[in-house]
């Protein structure tokens, strides 16, 4: 039996949509309920594969296909495509599996052509509309399927509009349209050889294959690397009959949300234009009306619609993003998809969604994509400050930035990639800009509405927009924009607020943010469910406390070298360092217990009856002195001064340093390594960690100090500095006069100490991965130099999916760890396990962590929501 390519709209339903793409699949349940969807086809994602497959071509079974499918459209329509008298016509959109907004082509009013053009002139007896619709075909098909750049176009609609000393589309005649498609027809002979195709079989062949082709161009390509979307799922391609929003001021076309997208309120949210087509309101050709505007102008078709955006939201159990055409007064549903929202919508939508009955806690949760709670988390403009905007537009997507001015989306990408911010600003985005908004803090446009181009990709990337900011005027070749008399150039830093849509020059103060109550609901919710724990990593009695106030369960990393960086401290280091007896390095190290007591006894108060994973000295000595080159340039000013005291010390520093020197410190002398040949090191810190835990423990105050060796390869290594912890606890113990319970574990950060975990185990209360070193010593990367040089090109090459600094590596690193987890607890069974590198924050390696049975995960404390949502998921995901 022969597979079948093509679907009617008849055919289909909501779960086909691996097959039919997300926009056919909708389009047919649409259908299946009954609602005023303009009839057509669906050609298959597997004709798209196979189109691929078969060299780019469209194989002899499917053109029967689509002939079929267009021979059934035509006898149920009662119109032929490309008639003369009344020609049937047809848009040709993309469909992917996974939604992708504006990121494939879209062809609208194919089927026009010289002679069937009259046919519609004289059938609708609106001869400037059927001209209009022509010239909007020609442009779409000569950008899409001929290659003729679009702004081409524009500026010939721009010449024969000031030529005619008009300023707006919607002015120009039907005799003003024929001038520009002339010029159109002209431009594309001229352009690319070939004259504008008249046969109407041949427009649809032309404009299938293109859709196909846009699957893979380069918007397409980067939004799926940025989203994570395979690339082996194909578009679908949809024929669908043309209904007109361009008829005139009975007609008109919308996209809007059931709720609001940017902040999750139950109202129907969007925009529309009447005598237009979907194009201009997506594209910001012209700033559109609310919807709520429609209920003035056409109280009838505005009540309908509503009714439809209940039924479809009850019916798909969540907020639609949907597309609509008025024709002659009456209403058509064109789309309709689940809308792209952003983290504070998704919390608020989800949380209300649960109290109507519509979805479970369950759902609930798996509904807030955890990798964007963190732009929930981000800084906000104080409203406090006192700020002038220089201008406002629409607030598109919330949040605030501030950035130098970059007008070029290239441009963006590059300072970016430097370290440099920038706000992106452009009279309007297209899909090809998006490399430019995600190199940038934040998107400012000149055009467009809320859900335009700009606006539905920040918001979909958690980044701040505003939008429609028409006092904003643009000169791109100058390099500036102008509000009024105020020039803002490039590179000059600007502020936006995507909460207001305010504009403000130079960069802004901003204050954290604070967490709804739906947020914490969720929250809640997701502590109900999780199994895995989370801790936060911090080194302060500040970032404890912040860690807490995101729901940390304990610290899970207490990294004591940053304690050592203060610049008061930095030099009684410098001076254990630099001795050269034991004595001379336990004379420096008694000035510094006192001060690490007081730090430790700071971050235990705040923690108070939870754990906290103190890790001991871990980075090699040289990073506390100064940089050589650094020392020869001062070396070299004291002796042009003949400062000599001065000049003696920074000569044995640099003496110092020079001897330090490792070909490769990162495996060098560094971790338990150190603690090993100055074991002194270790002892003070001891002691500080304990001596504070007694302390508070006199003053009623709960202390669960977990000691933590790094870097063990070596059982022996762990079994040494552990009665090393011992000994010198008991030491504590007795001159306190009082004893803590406390735990000794090690970071389990090297490919040796997961294959002979359950050696090392022997000597471990718990193991707590340190994915940072552990990824680094499995893939052979020195992190530092594989971020900027390697990674981004295996990434772009699809050697590696993700880099594995930012998403666990699963095969390797992932392998190792499961490995090291089960050995482990082949000696322990209650062995406490965890993970405290990056990774305890990204939701997919928390999910990893949940499935390999760890007991915790510690990240930054503003990642700490995340995980805590991440664990939830995992469980639900994992039942």
């Amino acid at each position: 039996m022969t597979k079948k390519y093509v679907y009617s709209f008849r055919e289909g339903n909501a779960q086909m949509r691996n097959l039919l793409g997300g926009k056919g699949a909708n389009l047919a349940e649409m259908v299946k309920i009954g609602l005023p969807v303009p009839m057509g086809f669906t050609i298959t994602t597997e004709a798209c594969l196979n189109y691929y497959e078969e060299g780019e071509k469209i194989s002899e079974d499917i053109l029967s296909q689509i002939f079929q499918a267009l021979d059934d459209l035509e006898k149920e329509m009662g119109k032929k495509l490309g008639d003369n008298q009344d020609p049937l016509l047809v848009s040709v959109r993309s469909g992917a599996v996974i939604s992708m907004p504006g990121m494939m082509d879209t062809i609208l009013n194919l089927g026009l052509n010289d002679e069937s053009v009259k046919g519609l002139a004289a059938k609708t007896g609106n001869e400037r509309f059927a001209y209009d619709s022509y010239r909007r075909f020609i442009q779409m098909f000569g950008d899409v399927v001929m290659e003729v750049e679009h702004d081409k176009f524009e500026s010939i609609i721009n010449e024969v509009k000031q030529k005619k000393g008009i300023t707006q589309d919607t002015e120009m005649d039907a005799d003003g349209w024929k001038e520009v498609i002339e010029l159109y027809k002209e431009k594309i002979r001229n352009e690319t050889g070939r004259k504008f195709p008249q046969d109407p079989k041949e427009q649809l062949l032309m404009a299938v294959e293109a859709v196909f082709k846009s699957w893979n161009n380069q918007r397409a390509k980067v939004y799926r690397r940025i989203n994570k979307i395979p690339d082996d799922l194909g578009t679908a391609v949809n024929v669908q009959t043309m209904v007109f929003g361009n008829k005139g001021d009975d007609s008109g076309t919308g996209v809007a949300f059931t709720r609001n997208p940017s902040t999750g309120e139950k109202e129907v949210y969007g925009e529309f234009l009447m005598n237009a087509q979907g194009e201009d309101v997506v594209a910001g050709i012209r700033t559109p009306q609310s919807i709520k505007q429609l209920k003035d102008v056409m109280l009838d078709v505005y009540e309908q619609f509503i009714n439809v955006c209940k039924l479809l939201e009850k019916h798909y159990r969540d907020m639609q993003d949907i597309e609509f055409t008025i024709e002659n007064g009456k209403l058509f549903m064109l789309q309709t998809r689940s809308g792209k929202r952003t983290a504070q919508a998704a919390v608020k939508i989800a949380v209300d969604m649960v109290k109507e009955g519509l979805i479970n806690k369950d759902e609930a949760i798996l509904r807030v994509p955890a990798g964007q709670v963190e732009t929930l988390l981000h800084r906000r403009i104080d409203p406090n400050a006192d700020v002038k905007p220089i201008a406002k537009g629409l607030p598109a997507s919330p949040g605030a930035a501030s950035g130098h001015v970059v007008f070029d989306p290239d441009e963006a990408e590059a300072m970016g990639n430097e370290g440099q911010k920038v706000i992106l600003v452009r009279t309007e985005t297209t899909p090809d800009d998006i490399h430019g908004i995600v190199a940038a803090q934040g998107v400012l446009t000149s055009r467009g509405g809320m859900t335009s181009h700009a606006a539905v990709v920040a918001r979909g990337m958690g980044k701040p927009c505003v939008s429609g900011c028409e006092a904003v005027k643009i000169d791109y070749e100058t390099g500036e924009f102008t509000v009024g008399q105020l020039v803002v150039k490039k590179g000059d830093v600007i502020s936006i607020d995507g909460s207001t849509g305010e504009v403000m020059i130079g960069e802004v103060p901003m204050i954290d943010p604070e967490l709804s109550d739906e947020f914490n609901q969720i929250l809640s919710w997701a502590d109900e469910i999780r199994k895995l724990k989370v801790r936060a990593n911090a080194d302060t009695p500040h970032d404890a406390k912040v860690a807490l106030e995101f729901g940390a369960e304990g610290i899970g990393l207490c990294r004591t070298e940053h304690m050592f960086m203060a610049q008061d401290r930095l030099p009684i280091v410098q001076q254990m360092i630099m001795a050269e007896t034991k004595e001379e390095r336990e004379e420096a190290l008694a000035k510094l217990l006192p001060i690490q007591q007081e730090d430790f006894e700071g971050i235990f108060e705040v923690m108070e009856g939870l754990p906290v994973t103190v890790r001991l000295l871990d980075p090699p000595l040289h990073e506390f002195l100064p940089n050589p080159e650094e020392l020869i340039v001062k070396i070299m000013e004291l002796k042009a001064k003949g400062c000599s005291k001065e000049l003696e010390e920074k000569q044995e520093m640099l003496k110092k340093v020079r001897a330090l020197r490792e070909m490769n410190p990162m495996l060098g002398l560094r971790g338990c390594r150190l603690g090993l040949l100055y074991p002194e090191i270790y002892t003070m810190q001891v002691k500080a960690i304990l001596k504070a835990a007694c302390n508070l423990t006199k003053k009623g105050i709960k202390v669960i100090p977990e000691i933590e060796i790094p870097l063990v390869n070596h059982e022996l290594e762990l079994k040494t500095l552990r009665e090393i912890v011992e000994k010198t606890a008991e030491e504590v113990f007795e001159e306190e006069g009082t004893k803590v319970h406390y735990f000794i574990g090690t970071m389990i950060e090297l490919p040796r100490a997961c294959l002979t975990a359950e050696e090392i185990a022997n000597f471990a209360d718990f193991f707590s991965f340190g994915t940072n070193d552990l990824t680094q010593t499995t893939f052979g990367f020195s992190r530092d130099d594989a971020e900027g040089k390697i990674l981004p090109h295996y990434v772009e090459q699809k050697i590696l999916s993700d880099s594995p600094f930012i998403v666990l590596d699963r095969k390797g690193v992932g392998s190792l760890m499961k490995m090291a987890t089960d050995k482990g607890r082949s000696v322990k069974p209650d062995l406490l396990i965890g993970i405290c590198g990056e990774h305890g924050g990204e939701p997919s390696s928390v999910e990893f962590c949940h499935m390999i049975g760890l007991d915790f995960v510690s990240c930054s404390p503003f990642r700490v929501p995340i995980a805590r949502l991440a664990a939830a998921q995992a469980k639900i995901n994992h039942k």
